[in-house]
């Protein structure tokens, strides 16, 4: 039983830090100022034309799609799509205090690669402990299996709506959105991998992870990616 609950534990510290890094990526591909991922623009275009923060309407739009794939499922969401909803948009408000766009182009784009690799990472560490699909890829999946259609098919309709969206909103929509959109998948295909053995060996290999009891905890620091997760 002590076991259990100590892999319990693991699991879900594994998925809120993978959350937390994914965060952190998204961040840094907003402060590059160079575009960013489809769903992050329509975040900014909301708060270009309403207000609030970009972590505001990431949990606001997050709350919508939840409401959404309720209906469709007619099933209560896993409780991690609730955290990954909250917390994402809660990391990327707080990382944006902090985090400031570089002085020349070469440091945008440094931090716009570093911030799709971040993500990758980041991905391949929240969906590794499978605690739950994030909002996204939980109204992706109830679609799919409403409508019969390919994931792929569904995700591609999904991003090109959301980006066309907010685009007529003001969104950045420039070299890293075509950037992300091309390469997120290679890079999750990438990482995951990694990260899925980095995981079972803490989780079900009992690899020690720091006990906060002896001493202090360190953890290294918009949604997985379905498709290419599986």
């Amino acid at each position: 039983m002590a076991l259990d609950k100590r892999r319990f534990g693991r699991r879900w510290l594994i998925f809120l830090t993978g959350l937390l890094v994914m965060s952190f990526g998204i961040v840094l591909m907003i402060e590059a100022n160079l575009g960013v991922a489809p769903w992050d623009v329509l975040h900014i275009g909301l708060t270009k034309q309403v207000g609030l923060t970009v972590g505001s309407w990431s949990i606001i739009v997050g709350f919508c799609i939840i409401t959404i794939t309720g209906i469709l499922t007619k099933e209560w969401p896993q409780f991690g799509a609730f955290l990954n909803m909250v917390l994402v948009g809660v990391f990327i408000d707080i990382f944006r205090i902090f985090i400031n766009t570089p002085a020349t182009t070469i440091g945008q784009y440094v931090m716009l690669l570093v911030g799709v690799i971040v993500c990758g990472y980041g991905i391949g560490l929240y969906i590794a402990p499978k605690c739950g699909a994030g909002p996204r890829d939980s109204l992706m999946i109830a679609i799919t299996e409403r409508s019969g259609w390919k994931v792929q098919h569904v995700r591609f309709v999904m991003e090109i709506v959301v980006l066309m969206i907010g685009w007529i909103l003001g969104g950045p929509v420039f070299i890293g959105t075509i950037l992300f959109s091309l390469t997120i998948g290679n890079v999750v295909g990438f990482t995951l991998p990694q990260c899925q053995r980095l995981v079972d060996a803490m989780i079900e290999r009992g690899i020690k992870i720091e006990d906060i009891d002896q001493g202090t905890l360190r953890v290294n620091n918009h949604d997985g990616i379905s498709k290419e997760a599986r």
